[in-house]
């Protein structure tokens, strides 16, 4: 049985890459598109992401050129939201991406794995290198 609400989690990767790159690739449709979803369309500011034929509406709610994207989706009753975060403060020229997603507790689990393999897509798109990512 689900819980009543999405619950907010947040994942950190570790790895070497450019914040400008990635940046890049979290906030346009066409970064999204190569890693994130298997389509993603941006028109007047609503970006439309399609996963298996299905279609979800956000907008960007919040963003900070190469430090921050927020996306809020659109059509829910929550306030549910998905964030990409670059922090670039490591000595060993090192990037850590923070994402702030929610999901069910019980899917949790697998949520994790999806995001997993989405950012090892990524990272294979710009050639970064992964040093650590949420178990």
């Amino acid at each position: 049985m689900k819980t009543h609400c999405p619950t907010k989690y947040v994942l950190e990767y570790i790895f070497i890459a450019s914040p400008r790159l990635l940046y890049h690739y979290m906030s346009t449709a066409q970064g999204l598109s190569e890693w994130f979803a298997d389509k993603v369309d941006e028109k007047n500011g609503i970006f439309y992401f399609s996963w298996n034929g299905s279609e979800q509406k956000a907008e960007i709610s919040a963003k900070k050129e190469n430090e921050y994207i927020r996306f809020k989706w659109i059509d829910e009753e929550s306030n549910n939201y998905f964030e990409f975060k670059i922090d670039t403060e490591s000595i060993y020229n090192e990037v850590t991406l923070i994402i702030t997603d929610f999901a069910f507790a019980e899917d949790t689990k697998e949520s994790t794995m999806v995001w997993n393999s989405a950012i090892n897509k990524m990272l294979r798109i710009i050639g970064g290198k992964l040093v650590n990512a949420p178990a």
